[in-house]
Parts: C-alpha cells; sequence; structure tokens
C-alpha cells in the first residue's frame, strides 16, 4: 500500500471523527478498511452489506468531499463489501496501532473534583458515576403540552444550578416519558460549564446507589463512599422509588441529600411517582419535595407525531405523515416502545432497501401493533367492572360513597393501575376528577382485603384474567 495513500486514509478517519462525533464513528464506520486506488476511484471495504449500504447512503457524500479534498486525483469513493488492507484502528482490547482518541467531551460521566489531594478519588468516582448520553441532549428532547413544564425546570436548572427553588429538581412520570432524557440533558449541559473549573457531575440509578454503599459497608470503606459522594457540585439520581424498603440506604441517601443542598450543589431526582406518594421516611419525602417537583404526563397524539417526525429526520429517512401518524396513533403507551417500532422500521427498511410505507409498516411491525390491540383501556376495565358488580357504568365515576358502590370502584381503581400504564393523577381524573391520593387509598385498602379475604381475592383475580384474556 502507498504510504502516501495510507496517511491520507488516517486524516480522512480522524477528520470524519471529528465531525461525526465518536460514538456515531464507533457505531457506523470504524470497520471501514481502505482498498486502494484504481485511477481516480479509491475503494473502501466494509464487513457486511448492511454497513456498507448504511455508510453510502448515510456518510459517501462526506467520503467523497474529504478525498477530494485530502487527494485531488481521486474523484470517486466506491464502497465494497470485504476486508481491505489498512482498517480503522482496534478497540482496546486488541493491539491498538495508534494512540487511542481523547476521551468524549462527557466529563459527567466521571465526577471529579479538582481540589481533592486522594489520588484514589478520581477512579473511585468514576466508579460510581454512569456514563451520560451524548444523544440525549436538549435539542433531542422534544417538547409538547405534556412535558413542557418539565422541560422548562430542567433547562432553568441547567442554566442556574442551586438556584432558589429548584433545588432539588424532582421529575416523576410514566415510564418511557422523557425523565431519564431531560436528566441526562441536565448533566451534559452542567459538564461543559467551566467557572474557573470544570464541573463536576454524577449521574447514577438509585439501584447502583445502594449497591455501592452496600458494597462500601462490606469492604469497610464508607468514608470514602461519603467523601465521594459529598464533593460533587451535582448529583442526579435516576428512578429514587427503588430506595423504598432499604432502610439503611434511604438514611444514607438522606444525609448525602442534606450535605449537598446545605453547601449549595444541586440535586436532580427522578421517580415513577411524587415525593408525596413515595412510601419512603417522611424526613426524606419532605425534602424531596422542598424544591421543585414536575411531572410528565402522558403523551398527546400530536407530541407522538413530532417525536417521531424529529426521530426520522435525525436519522435521515423520509417517512411519509401517514405513516407517522398511523404509529402514533396505534402505539401510546410510552415513548421508548414508540421509538423502538419506527427503529426496527427503519432498519428494515435499510437491510432490504424498501421504502417506508403504510403496508410495510403493518407487516414489520404486526407482533407490536398486536400487542397494543390487547392492551386494557381504563374504559373497558369500568364497563367490565361495573357489569361484574351490577352497577351503571356513571357509577364508576359517581359522587355516591355507598359501600355496594364505593367497593368496585376501587377495585376498578386498583385495576387500572395494575393493567395500565397510566398514573395515578390520570386515573382519578377518569374516575370523576378524583384526586391521586383517593386511587392510592383505593389499591391499598383493595390488596389489604385480598390479604384477608379469599373470595374477594378470587373475584379482583377473576375480572383480571377476563380483562387479560
Amino acid at each position: 500500500m502507498n504510504p502516501d495513500l495510507t496517511a491520507q486514509w488516517t486524516r480522512i478517519r480522524d477528520r470524519m471523527k471529528l465531525e461525526v462525533g465518536e460514538v456515531e464513528y464507533r457505531t457506523w464506520l470504524r470497520q471501514m478498511s481502505l482498498g486502494g486506488l484504481d485511477g481516480d476511484e479509491i475503494t473502501i471495504h466494509m464487513p457486511t452489506r448492511f454497513l456498507r449500504d448504511w455508510v453510502r447512503s448515510h456518510y459517501g457524500d462526506k467520503l467523497t468531499a474529504l478525498w477530494r479534498a485530502e487527494n485531488p486525483a481521486v474523484h470517486r469513493v466506491d464502497l465494497r463489501v470485504g476486508a481491505g488492507s489498512v482498517s480503522a484502528p482496534a478497540i482496546a482490547e486488541t493491539l491498538p496501532t495508534e494512540p487511542a482518541p481523547a476521551p468524549a467531551p462527557v466529563p459527567a460521566s466521571v465526577a471529579r473534583s479538582d481540589d481533592r489531594t486522594d489520588p484514589r478519588a478520581e477512579p473511585r468516582q468514576a466508579d460510581l458515576a454512569s456514563a451520560l448520553d451524548p444523544r440525549f441532549s436538549f435539542d433531542a428532547f422534544v417538547v409538547g403540552k405534556p412535558n413542557e413544564f418539565a422541560y422548562a425546570c430542567a433547562r432553568r436548572v441547567a442554566e442556574q444550578p442551586a438556584s432558589q427553588g429548584f433545588n432539588p429538581l424532582f421529575l416523576y412520570g410514566g415510564v418511557g416519558l422523557g425523565k431519564t432524557h431531560l436528566m441526562h440533558a441536565v448533566g451534559l449541559e452542567l459538564s461543559r460549564r467551566d467557572n474557573g473549573r470544570p464541573t463536576s457531575v454524577t449521574y447514577m440509578s438509585a439501584e447502583k446507589f445502594m449497591y455501592r454503599f452496600i458494597a462500601a459497608i462490606r469492604s469497610h470503606s464508607t468514608m470514602d463512599f461519603k467523601d465521594s459522594m459529598r464533593s460533587v457540585d451535582v448529583l442526579m439520581v435516576d428512578d429514587v422509588q427503588f430506595l423504598i424498603g432499604k432502610d439503611s440506604t434511604q438514611e444514607e441517601f438522606f444525609h448525602t441529600f442534606n450535605a449537598l443542598v446545605d453547601a449549595g450543589k444541586q440535586i436532580v431526582i427522578s421517580s415513577d411517582k411524587s415525593p408525596s406518594d413515595l412510601d419512603v421516611e417522611q424526613r426524606l419525602r419532605t425534602r424531596l419535595g422542598c424544591g421543585m417537583v414536575a411531572d410528565l404526563h402522558a403523551t398527546t397524539f400530536e407530541l407522538r407525531v413530532s417525536i417521531l417526525e424529529a426521530k426520522a429526520t435525525r436519522a435521515g429517512v423520509d417517512v411519509s405523515r401517514r405513516v407517522l401518524e398511523f404509529l402514533a396513533h396505534k402505539i401510546t403507551s410510552n415513548v421508548r416502545e414508540l421509538e423502538g417500532a419506527l427503529n426496527r422500521l427503519l432498519a428494515h427498511a435499510s437491510l432490504f432497501g424498501r421504502p417506508v410505507t403504510l403496508e410495510s409498516t403493518q407487516e414489520v411491525l404486526r407482533d407490536v401493533l398486536k400487542a397494543q390491540d390487547r392492551r386494557v383501556t381504563i374504559e373497558e376495565i369500568q364497563k367490565r367492572v361495573a357489569e361484574h358488580y351490577h352497577l351503571r357504568l356513571s357509577e364508576m365515576s359517581s359522587a355516591r360513597r355507598a359501600r355496594n358502590v364505593a367497593r368496585p370502584r376501587q377495585v376498578a381503581m386498583y385495576l387500572a393501575k395494575q393493567l395500565t400504564s397510566r398514573s395515578l393523577p390520570e386515573i382519578g381524573r377518569k374516575f370523576g376528577n378524583r384526586d391521586h391520593t383517593t386511587v392510592m387509598h383505593a389499591c391499598s385498602r383493595v390488596a389489604e382485603i385480598m390479604g384477608v379475604d379469599a373470595g374477594f381475592a378470587e373475584d379482583v383475580e377473576l375480572l383480571r384474567r377476563m380483562l387479560e384474556s
């Protein structure tokens, strides 16, 4: 291989990495290898047909432009399936042929503090923290009425951390509505701040917090754990509801929380319930709710269409409005399932080189759409429970408190919580605009009675099986 050509190829790969980003480069471009120059055409090999087609459609023009700028003799780039002679650098576990690239600019994934003197502190915090995903930025978050307040609060915290009234920031809502995305966005934004020294951001799940705390107890290094957690500028804990029932971990989290707030450090927390609904110690519940509490509601049809449009645009694939509206109408549970369905659709279109049509969508996503059609709705639960207990459907949302009406209504609320992804406030609204605490009481009361009354438990279980069949 011509040494000049090899050097040009190395520079072009480095330029591609800078332009598309480390994550995208490693996903799609790292396995490119140089074939050779034949006249005015350069050959680049890819290991699979799928990768070749993807790179050709998404990066073909960019590769051609870079080659022309690097070598005026090159006019065309031919992407082929096969093995070339000069490949991208091997991954770290193999023997690299060039120095490892600089780490991606996401310092939040390795929380650090420049004023610490213990040389072991940085590895410890790197072990404690989880990586932030650069895809989950504010720019990539689609804002609509159900999430605009939470988005505005997250933006405020990213711009003015630890400001009065916004510390802690508590985000809550159902699965797949954007809580984790907003947390990553806040972390990414804050990690780029540099007020004399880099901002130390630690993001982790509540489960990881618990695991690391238990490990510290077992290894007799709890002081190291406490020092690491209290030295950060921003602490973000996802899914804090997993601390329920973990008394010792709750105690440690409470003291960490207080220490950071007293020191003027920002805390961001997410949960599937509001602070008042969490079954944790009263003092922790009070502290969690003392800042800004923002909920993310279930997505609307318009928001789901906007999310799909944004994702298709980022992927560089033209998907008709008709297909997007069909998906938004059929998949209503959460954004993750919606995006997962679109990803599957785009991958299928890319692999087989077919356009995305309504017919192909129904064919490719047959199992997903069938599962969605089986989803139980609150209206269906109300109707089935009313029929079972010989009540009028209107009694499910009436103000009557007679036992023969109130108990079936509680059963319907319990089943709605068990069989749907709706939040407590949403369920309450379906039952005559009742408060979410009423739904909580109904669920706990039904569960309590089921534990002591076998006949009642069989009744509820029968209703569940009928609804799920």
